[in-house]
């Protein structure tokens, strides 16, 4: 029902096999049942840093109804705590001129996520100083996440709202991250089955195995 001509949009496109990434802006052009137009208005790479390397393949998947969860039970925690990869969605204030919406990779070593109920922290680690993503939280603190099982195809897809924080507040400080996200979750779906591929893991990102866990 977003997805309305005129409206804005971002999109990333992924390469798992090589660490490709490319980011484009815009807005909703043409839409049918099976495709959406995007007029980009910006487009760039980004580097491959984080990135771990996937082979994808495709499979005959049998999509199940979409769930919507009250809080975040058992099955998403532990999801999340294994991921080694994960999207960040975010969009510029809206009295900004240039305002429009923004799609960014995040990844780390699995338990570079430190959850505790709905509460996120994520490192924010050194990147390729476009800010793009920060910049857009500092302005607009809603956001939302979205975590993949590459074994099953399940989709996990989070709302709510960011607070950057400066140090690790409390807990040990991650090794690599220059700053830190807290992320609570107001609304969450998780999608079973949804990808019509699966993905094997193949080698971590040099830059991933650099960095370090929260320490419990």
């Amino acid at each position: 029902a977003l997805l309305l001509p005129g409206k804005p949009i971002g999109a990333l496109g992924l390469d798992f096999s090589n660490r490709r990434r490319n980011r484009a802006n815009g807005t909703v052009g043409r839409t049918d049942k099976n495709r959406v137009e995007i007029v980009v208005q910006q487009s760039f790479g980004n580097c491959p840093q984080y990135i771990q390397r996937r082979e994808l393949y495709p499979v005959d998947s049998r999509p199940q109804p979409v769930e919507h969860l009250a809080s975040l039970d058992a099955a998403a925690q532990a999801l999340i705590r294994a991921a080694d990869t994960s999207f960040v969605a975010s969009c510029a204030h809206l009295a900004l001129a240039q305002g429009g919406v923004d799609i960014s990779h995040r990844g780390g070593r699995p338990g570079f996520i430190h959850l505790e109920g709905d509460t996120l922290w994520m490192p924010d680690f050194r990147g390729n100083r476009y800010m793009n993503t920060l910049g857009n939280l500092l302005a607009e603190p809603r956001a939302a996440l979205l975590f993949i099982d590459f074994e099953r195809g399940d989709v996990l897809h989070l709302q709510g709202e960011t607070q950057i924080l400066w140090q690790a507040e409390g807990h040990p400080a991650v090794e690599g991250a220059e700053r830190y996200w807290r992320f609570d979750v107001r609304r969450a779906w998780r999608f079973k089955a949804a990808l019509p591929w699966r993905g094997r893991n193949l080698e971590y990102s040099p830059a991933t195995l650099a960095t370090g866990v929260w320490q419990r």
